[in-house]
């Protein structure tokens, strides 16, 4: 048997992609100085004019750079909702959830409102984006039905609580639909 003696470069191939993705992770998630100028616990949007033009060069980037950065700045706030109340069968304003009545949900469909409508201020006037406008005008309304219909104020009423059923099973999907529109999005879609 022959015994091989790995060298410092082979020995360091290993660890390429590993920076590789430590690197991305940073990037996709917003860690940053940056990531919450506001304080308010938030992560900040990478910005219209972040989108309208490249910083390095002036130049306007072409859709699939505009695409990737409505993509990145939206992921963060998916992300976050997602991590602070769930998603789908997760959520609290999940049909089955027993505190789809309460304000836990009335907060999650604030959030998801709110994240909705940036959705809708970063692809105002851009084509390519069909699918994550048509999502997000559909939970920008959901979230609203559910707070007009005061379902967080656990309505007592049959009929007031079965109306409350349909708005909150959207925004409980609401997180997973707005990403798979803004990968859409990525395709001009």
């Amino acid at each position: 048997m022959t015994k091989t003696r790995r060298g410092p470069i082979r020995a360091a191939v290993p660890l390429i992609p590993a920076a590789a993705l430590a690197a991305l992770a940073v990037l996709v998630t917003g860690c940053g100085a940056d990531a919450d100028r506001d304080g308010d616990g938030r992560p900040e949007s990478a910005g219209r004019a972040a989108l309208a033009v490249d910083a390095g060069t002036g130049a306007t980037p072409d859709k699939a750079r505009i695409a990737e950065n409505v993509k990145s700045a939206l992921e963060v706030r998916i992300s976050t909702g997602e991590g602070r109340f769930g998603s789908g069968t997760h959520s609290p304003c999940a049909s089955s959830s027993p505190k789809v009545f309460t304000e836990e949900c009335g907060e999650a469909a604030d959030y998801t409102r709110e994240a909705a409508r940036f959705a809708l201020d970063e692809i105002d006037g851009r084509s390519g984006f069909a699918t994550l406008g048509t999502t997000a005008r559909k939970l920008d309304k959901a979230a609203a039905t559910y707070r007009d219909l005061g379902c967080a104020r656990n309505p007592a009423a049959a009929d007031a609580r079965k109306a409350c059923l349909d708005p909150a099973a959207v925004v409980a999907q609401g997180f997973s639909d707005l990403r798979d529109g803004a990968n859409l999005g990525l395709a001009g879609k």
